[in-house]
C-alpha cells in the first residue's frame, strides 16, 4: 500500500526525483519504468503519475537534474584552469562526464518527446545553464565576435564534441579502427576556433 501521508508534496517530489535517477543511472533509459521508481520509495505508481502526470515529464525532470549536475562539474574544473586549458577542460569535461555518468548522460538524447509535448521550463533552464558556460568560455577567446556568432558557434562545438563522444561510447570509433577519439576532438575544437580568429597560444 502507498504510503500517501509520509511526506508533504516537495518531499515526495525530492524522494521520486532522487530515486528515478538511481533507477535510470543503473538500467538506463531503455530499461526506466514509474513503477520501479515507485516500488524503490515505497508508494504506489499512482502517486508518481499524481506528481509528475507522466512518465515523460519524470524523466525530463531527471535529466533537468543531470544537466544541473554536469554545469557544476564543469565550473568546478574550469575553476583550476587558465588560457587555452579551459577549452580543453570542456572537452574533457563531456568525455569524462559521459564516461562517468554514461545512462544519465545517454538519456538526454535518448528520451523523445510526444510531438504534443513541450520541453519542462526545468529543463530548458538547466541546459541553457550547461550551454552558457561553454558560450561564455567561447566569448573569452572570440572577444571580437557577435552575440550571434558565439551562439551559432557554440552549437557547432557542442555537436563536434558530442559526436566523438557518442562514437566513442557507441564503439563506432572502434569499428571503423579510429583511435584516441578525445583528441581528435580537442584538435577539432581547437582547429575551428582558430579558424574564427581565436588566439589560443
Amino acid at each position: 500500500m502507498g504510503r500517501r501521508s509520509d511526506h508533504g508534496r516537495d518531499e515526495l517530489e525530492a524522494l521520486i526525483l532522487e530515486a528515478g535517477a538511481a533507477v535510470l543511472a543503473e538500467g538506463g533509459y531503455a530499461r526506466f519504468s514509474a513503477r520501479e521508481v515507485a516500488k524503490r520509495i515505497g508508494y504506489s505508481v499512482g502517486t508518481v503519475m499524481h506528481v509528475f502526470g507522466n512518465v515523460d515529464r519524470l524523466v525530463m525532470e531527471i535529466n533537468a537534474r543531470t544537466f544541473a549536475a554536469w554545469t557544476l562539474w564543469l565550473e568546478e574544473r574550469l575553476a583550476h584552469a587558465q588560457g587555452r586549458q579551459r577549452i580543453l577542460v570542456l572537452v574533457d569535461g563531456y568525455f569524462a562526464f559521459a564516461r562517468e555518468h554514461r545512462n544519465l548522460w545517454s538519456a538526454i538524447y535518448e528520451h523523445r518527446l510526444p510531438d504534443a509535448m513541450d520541453f519542462a521550463e526545468t529543463l530548458v533552464t538547466h541546459r541553457r545553464k550547461l550551454t552558457g558556460v561553454i558560450a561564455r568560455e567561447v566569448a573569452a577567446v572570440l572577444p571580437e565576435a557577435t552575440e550571434t556568432t558565439i551562439t551559432t558557434l557554440t552549437g557547432s562545438l557542442i555537436a563536434t564534441v558530442h559526436g566523438h563522444c557518442a562514437f566513442l561510447l557507441g564503439g563506432t570509433f572502434a569499428l571503423i579502427g579510429v583511435e584516441h577519439p578525445q583528441a581528435l576532438a580537442e584538435t577539432r575544437v581547437l582547429e575551428i576556433l582558430a579558424a574564427n580568429g581565436a588566439d589560443l597560444p
